[in-house]
């Protein structure tokens, strides 16, 4: 499948948009969370408990709307554009390297993740099979995911591949997987990565243009 130069912008432009406000709304999402009974005991972690209790105080008005657990669900669906963008950024990124060999079955490992943890964000929050999308889509997903974005990492690393701040992210992914779902909600593990992938897929996107213009500038 081939994409024109718009169609890989928009891509690009759709990442970045969505990574931005993921920031702000996953942590609402986080904080909608506490609120519902099974997302009270993460109150006792002291990082978790360090930022909620007062960001919560002053964003009242946004988790007051309706019951909890509906107010929780219904911010829970910007996950589904949010996981879709990264997908698609790396994606991008895939078509521009054409891996051979063992690093193109990482990068299917990779992308596999990826997919079973958009789809899972479906099951999770637009159908009332929340529990079961997320043992069925949701912890394969995120186990290919682990093992697939710290694999591939780690590959991109050694083989020098630019912007180097990807391999870095896909290999720190487990590092702050544990870091990140002390203090937040664990839908916020792949914002660090999100930004890695936007990033390299605007430059993967923006390179052979470049490399085009450049040439004819020789040329001329």
């Amino acid at each position: 499948m081939e994409l024109t130069h718009t169609q890989e912008k928009r891509i690009v432009t759709f990442g970045w948009i969505t990574a931005s406000a993921g920031l702000f709304l996953g942590q609402l999402h986080a904080l909608s969370r506490f609120e519902t009974e099974s997302g009270e005991s993460d109150l006792e972690l002291p990082l978790t408990k360090a930022w909620a209790v007062p960001a919560a105080r002053a964003l009242r008005p946004l988790l007051d709307w309706g019951d909890p657990d509906s107010v929780y669900w219904n911010y829970g669906k910007i996950w589904f554009p949010i996981f879709t963008a990264m997908t698609l950024c790396a994606w991008l990124v895939f078509r521009h390297r054409r891996p051979a060999g063992f690093e193109r079955w990482v990068w299917r490992i990779t992308l596999a993740g990826y997919s079973l943890l958009t789809l899972s964000t479906v099951g999770d929050y637009y159908t009332p099979w929340t529990d079961l999308s997320f043992m069925v889509l949701g912890m394969p997903g995120l186990a290919l995911t682990a093992l697939g974005s710290t694999a591939l990492g780690v590959l991109l690393l050694k083989r020098g591949y630019r912007p180097r701040i990807l391999g870095l992210a896909l290999v720190a992914f487990i590092p702050c997987f544990l870091l990140i779902t002390e203090i937040t909600s664990m839908g916020n593990i792949i914002l660090p990565i999100m930004f890695a992938w936007t990033y390299a897929a605007s430059r993967s996107h923006s390179l052979p243009r470049l490399s085009a213009q450049l040439g004819v500038r020789a040329t001329t």
